[in-house]
C-alpha cells in the first residue's frame, strides 16, 4: 500500500492501538473453545484469583504465561480452552467485608448470617468486575462463556459430592484435636496457612513442688500462661534422675491442682531439665501424650485469645497480658527462678498476621495417608504430573511423604457450608448432599469448608464434574498445563493432584509450569511495608500491555524469581517501537500488495535468502523452546531476529532494490518483507498480542484475526545455508569496516579506499556478485577485490573468515596504536586456538562427542589458526614500514 493508504499512525502509541482491541476480539469470539470441531483439545484452567481486591504483578506474570501458551496452541490448530474463574477465598474475603462493616460501625453479627452473605456476594460482584477489567487490559484470551466461581451451583454440588464420598469412605472424620487457631479471625487454620517467623522470646524455668513435700521438679516453657491448663509432668521412663518419681504427683502452682508425673518415651532426656509440663489442650505433642496416659484436657482460653473461667483470676485477660502477670506472680511465689532469652520460631496466621494458638477444638479432618499414598504412586508411572522445572517434583513429594491430616473446617460464614447435620435430641450426625427429610429435628453444622477444599477440585469441577457423562468434562479433562508460583505447591497443586486421582482416576493436568515471585529491582519481595509494590495497571497506562507482558514473560527461567524494573519495561517499549517503525517502512513500500501477490518463487538476492533462512531457524528455535516453556530464551531469540537481523540488516539492504529500477527485484523484496513480517508477527503474537494484531491487520493477510492465524512452520525450500553463509561474510566485512572507521574517527560519509584480499577464487566471486552491498554500506572511494592482494602499505586491517581487509588511511592512522590493537587481536586468536586445541586433545571429548560436533571444533581450529597467522603477518608488515 502507499504511504497515503497506510492506516498505521506515524508514532507508536500503545494506548491508542490497545483501546478497543480486546472488545473486538471478544466480539469475534476468537477465544471461545470449539467443542464441536475435530481439533485436538488443549486445556488450561486459570488459577482463580481471590475476589479480595485488584490483581498484582504476580497475577500479571502468571496469567501472561498462560496466555502465551494458549494463544500459541490455538494458532497451532488446537481446540484451545482457557477457562477463567475466581475463588471465593473464605477467610480473606470475609475479613475484608468485616473490615468494611467495621468502618460503618457494624459487625457481621449485627447483620446476621443471611444479610452478611448478601453483603459478601455484593463484594464479590464488585471485585469480580475489577478483575475482568484488568484481564482485559492485559489482553488475556479467556473463554468467558465458561467462566466459573467456586461458589457456583455446580461447583458447590461437586464440593458436596466429594465431602460425602470421602466421609462415607471413612476419609473425613470429626474429632477433638489440637489445631492451629487464629484468635483474630476466630477460625481454624491448616498447617500451610501458618507462617513461621523467628521471634525473640524466653524460656521460663520453674519448679513444681512434689505434693508429698519431698522436693520439686524443674520444668521450662515458652508459654507460661498455658500452665493453668497443665494436667501432668512427663519424664523419660529410663531417666535415672526421675524414674523413681513416676506415679507421684506435683501441686500445680497458683491453681493448686494435684497432677501426676508420668513416664513417656517422647521426652528428650538431654534437653533442658529432662522434665516437661503437659498441657493436652494447648500443645499438639502434649495432646498425644495426654491420649496415651488418659489425661484430662483443660482448655484455659477463649476463641479470641483471652483467658476463660478455667484460668481463675486471670479470666478475661488477653493471653499475652496474662503471660506478663503470671510471670510476676510466679516470681513472687519463688516458683519461677530464671528467665532465659530465647529466639524461637512462632507461627503467625497467613491471613491476619496474628500469633497462632495451638488450640483444642472439635473440627473436621481429612485422613491424608491413603490420598497421599496414591498421589506419590502416580509419580512413579508414565501418567505422572510433569513438574517444570523438575526439581519441584521433589519439593512436592517430600511434602506428600510427610503430610498430616488436613483440618478442613473453618469458623466462617462465607464459603461452602459443611453438609453435616446434628440431631437435636440424640446428637446423631448425618452427612449428605441433601438436608434430612425431617429437617425440623436437625441443625446444620455452622462451619464452612477450607477454601482450598473447593479449589482442589477446580480442574474438574469447572468442567461439569460430578456429571462424568458431561461432554465438556470428557473432552477437556484432564487439562494440559497448569501455571502457578512455587509458593502454592503445597496449598493448591498437591491438593488438586490427590483429589484428581481420587475422583477421576487421572492426573488433573499433564504439566505444571512453576514460576517464582516478582521482586523489586533490588531483589526484595514486594510488600506494603517496603512500599515497593507496583500496580500492573500503572505500567500498562505508561508503557502499554505489550511491553509489560514481554518484560514479565521473558525475564526469568522457569522456577526463578524475576526482578521488575521500569528500565526493562522502557527497553521493551523501545523494542515495540522498533517493530512499529520497521513495519511502517515495509508497509509503505509494499505498493498495495495483496496476500495472493506474495510470491517467493523467483530469483532472490543474498539478503532475501539469508533472512528467509534466519526466519526458518527462528521458527524452529521459538517453537522448540516454547514447547519446553523456556520463554526467556524465546524472548532472546525473537529480539535478536527482529532487532538485529530484520531491522538492522535486512531492511537496510532491502532499500537498495526498493529504491532501484529493477522491478523484479522490487517485487521479490516486497514479497519477502510481507512474508517475513507476517510470520514474525505470528511468532511474536502470544507475547505482544496488541501490536502484532494491529500490524498484521495492515499487512497483506488472509483471515479475520492473527489470534486464529496458523502458527508458522519451517519451509525448508526457503532455506539456503550456503547463501546465508555468503551473507554472513558480507556482514563481517561491513562490521569490520565500520569498526575500523570508528577507531580512527572517520565518519561513514567520508569515502575511503577499500581492499579485500581473498584466499579463494570462490570468495572473490561471491564478493564481486554482491559488491553493491559493500559499496552501499562501506562507502569506499574505490573498492578492490581479489585473491592474494598485498597490503597497500600504511593502512588499517581486519581479518575475517576467508579474507583480509585493508583501509589505507594516510594521515589518519597511528602505527603504534594499530600495532597495539593487532597485539590484542593476536592474543584473542591465540586464546581461541588454545581453547579449541585443548578440547581436541581431550580423548574423552573426541571419543564421546557426536562426529558433527568434533568436526565443527576442527573447523574452528583451522579458522582460528588462519586468523592468527594473518594478524601475525600483518604486524610484521607494519613493523617493516
Amino acid at each position: 500500500m502507499s504511504k497515503d493508504q497506510l492506516s498505521m499512525p506515524t508514532k507508536y502509541e500503545p494506548q491508542s492501538i490497545e483501546d478497543g482491541r480486546y472488545e473486538w476480539w471478544l466480539k469475534g469470539k476468537y477465544f471461545e473453545a470449539q467443542p464441536d470441531s475435530d481439533k485436538e483439545p488443549y486445556t488450561v484452567v486459570i488459577p482463580p484469583p481471590n475476589v479480595t481486591g485488584v490483581l498484582h504483578l504476580g497475577h500479571a506474570w502468571d496469567t501472561t504465561l498462560q496466555d502465551i501458551i494458549i494463544r500459541m496452541k490455538r494458532m497451532q490448530g488446537y481446540d484451545a480452552l482457557w477457562l477463567p474463574g475466581m475463588d471465593h477465598a473464605g477467610i480473606a474475603t470475609q475479613a475484608r467485608v468485616e473490615q468494611r462493616l467495621r468502618s460503618e460501625g457494624k459487625s457481621r453479627y449485627d447483620l446476621g448470617r443471611e444479610k452478611f452473605l448478601e453483603a459478601t456476594w455484593n463484594w464479590k460482584e464488585e471485585y469480580a468486575s475489577h478483575i475482568r477489567e484488568q484481564w482485559g487490559k492485559l489482553g488475556l484470551g479467556l473463554d468467558y462463556s465458561r467462566e466459573r466461581f467456586t461458589l457456583d451451583e455446580n461447583l458447590s454440588k461437586a464440593v458436596q459430592e466429594v465431602f460425602v464420598k470421602l466421609y462415607n469412605k471413612g476419609l473425613i472424620y470429626r474429632g477433638e484435636y489440637i489445631i492451629n487457631w487464629d484468635p483474630a479471625t476466630k477460625t481454624a487454620l491448616s498447617d500451610i496457612e501458618v507462617i513461621h517467623e523467628d521471634v525473640q522470646g524466653a524460656f521460663y524455668h520453674m519448679r513444681y513442688p512434689l505434693t508429698d513435700g519431698t522436693g520439686s521438679i524443674e520444668i521450662a516453657t515458652t508459654r507460661p500462661e498455658t500452665m493453668l491448663g497443665d494436667t501432668a509432668v512427663a519424664v523419660h521412663p529410663e531417666d535415672e534422675r526421675y524414674k523413681h518419681l513416676i506415679g507421684k504427683t506435683v501441686t500445680l502452682p497458683i491453681v493448686g491442682r494435684e497432677i501426676p508425673i508420668v513416664g513417656d518415651d517422647y521426652v528428650d532426656m538431654e534437653f533442658g531439665s529432662g522434665a516437661v509440663k503437659i498441657t493436652p489442650a494447648h500443645d499438639p505433642n502434649d495432646f498425644e501424650i495426654g491420649n496415651r496416659h488418659n489425661l484430662e484436657r483443660v482448655l484455659v482460653m477463649n476463641e479470641d485469645g483471652s483467658m476463660n473461667e478455667l484460668a481463675g483470676k486471670y479470666q478475661g485477660m488477653d493471653r499475652f497480658e496474662c503471660r506478663k502477670q503470671i510471670v510476676i506472680d510466679l516470681q513472687g511465689m519463688g516458683v519461677l527462678f530464671e528467665i532465659e532469652e530465647h529466639l524461637h520460631s512462632v507461627g503467625h496466621s497467613e491471613r491476619s498476621g496474628a500469633v497462632v494458638e495451638p488450640y483444642l477444638s472439635t473440627q473436621w479432618f481429612v485422613n491424608m495417608e491413603p490420598l497421599a499414598k496414591a498421589a506419590i504412586e502416580l509419580q512413579k508411572g508414565e501418567g505422572k504430573v510433569n513438574f517444570v522445572p523438575s526439581r519441584f517434583e521433589n519439593t512436592y513429594l517430600n511434602w506428600m511423604e510427610n503430610i498430616h491430616d488436613w483440618c478442613i473446617s473453618r469458623q466462617l460464614w462465607w464459603g461452602h457450608r459443611i453438609p453435616a447435620w446434628y440431631h437435636n435430641e440424640t446428637g446423631e450426625v448425618y452427612v449428605g448432599k441433601e438436608a434430612p427429610a425431617d429437617i425440623e429435628n436437625w441443625r446444620q453444622d455452622e462451619d464452612v469448608l477450607d477454601t482450598w477444599f473447593s479449589s482442589a477440585l477446580w480442574p474438574f469441577s469447572t468442567l461439569g464434574w460430578p456429571d462424568v457423562d458431561n461432554e465438556e468434562f470428557k473432552r477437556y479433562y484432564p487439562t494440559d498445563a497448569l501455571v502457578t508460583g512455587y509458593d502454592i505447591i503445597f496449598f493448591w497443586v498437591s491438593r488438586m493432584i490427590f483429589q484428581g486421582i481420587e475422583f477421576t482416576g487421572e492426573r488433573p493436568f499433564k504439566d505444571v509450569l512453576i514460576h517464582g515471585l516478582v521482586r523489586d529491582a533490588e531483589g526484595r519481595k514486594m510488600s506494603k511495608s517496603l512500599d515497593n509494590g507496583v500496580d500492573p495497571m500503572e505500567v500498562i497506562e505508561k508503557y502499554g500491555a505489550d511491553a509489560l507482558r514481554y518484560t514479565l514473560s521473558t525475564g526469568a527461567s522457569p522456577g526463578q524469581d524475576i526482578r521488575f524494573s521500569w528500565d526493562r519495561v522502557e527497553s521493551n517499549w523501545n523494542f515495540a517501537n522498533k517493530i512499529w517503525n520497521a513495519s511502517r517502512f515495509a508497509l509503505m513500500n509494499m505498493d498495495g500488495m495483496t496476500y495472493d501477490e506474495i510470491d517467493l518463487t523467483g530469483e532472490k538476492s543474498v539478503a532475501d535468502t539469508w533472512i528467509l533462512t534466519r526466519l526458518n531457524e527462528t521458527i524452529e528455535q521459538v517453537t522448540r523452546l516454547a514447547d519446553k516453556y523456556e520463554f526467556g530464551e524465546v524472548g532472546r531469540a525473537l529480539y535478536s531476529f527482529i532487532w538485529d537481523d530484520f531491522c538492522d540488516w535486512y531492511i537496510e539492504m532491502a532499500k537498495l532494490p526498493l529504491y532501484g529500477d529493477d522491478e523484479a527485484a522490487k517485487k521479490m523484496t516486497r514479497s519477502v518483507l510481507a512474508y517475513v513480517l507476517d510470520h514474525t508477527m505470528r511468532l511474536l503474537h502470544p507475547f505482544m498480542p496488541f501490536i502484532t494484531e494491529e500490524i498484521w491487520q495492515n499487512l497483506p493477510h488472509e483471515g479475520e484475526s492473527i489470534t486464529i492465524a496458523s502458527w508458522p512452520v519451517v519451509d525448508a525450500s526457503l532455506s539456503n545455508e550456503a547463501r546465508a553463509t555468503e551473507m554472513k561474510l558480507l556482514m563481517d566485512i561491513i562490521r569490520s569496516v565500520r569498526n575500523i572507521r570508528a577507531e580512527v574517527n572517520t565518519p561513514m560519509s567520508k569515502p575511503v579506499n577499500l581492499y579485500i584480499s581473498t584466499r579463494e577464487d570462490k570468495t572473490t566471486e561471491i564478493l564481486e556478485a554482491n559488491r553493491k552491498y559493500i559499496e552501499r554500506f562501506c562507502n569506499p572511494e574505490t573498492l578492490t577485490i581479489g585473491k592474494g592482494i598485498e597490503s597497500p602499505g600504511k593502512s588499517m586491517s581486519a581479518v575475517i573468515t576467508g579474507a583480509e581487509l585493508f583501509l589505507p588511511l594516510e594521515g589518519l592512522i597511528n602505527i603504534e596504536e594499530e600495532l597495539a590493537r593487532l597485539e590484542k587481536e593476536l592474543k584473542k586468536w591465540d586464546s581461541e586456538v588454545k581453547r579449541v586445541q585443548g578440547k581436541l586433545s581431550n580423548d574423552r571429548f573426541v571419543a564421546n562427542a557426536p562426529d558433527a560436533v568434533v568436526a565443527a571444533e576442527r573447523e574452528k581450529e583451522r579458522d582460528y589458526l588462519e586468523k592468527y597467522a594473518t594478524v601475525e603477518k600483518r604486524m610484521k608488515e607494519l613493523k617493516d614500514i
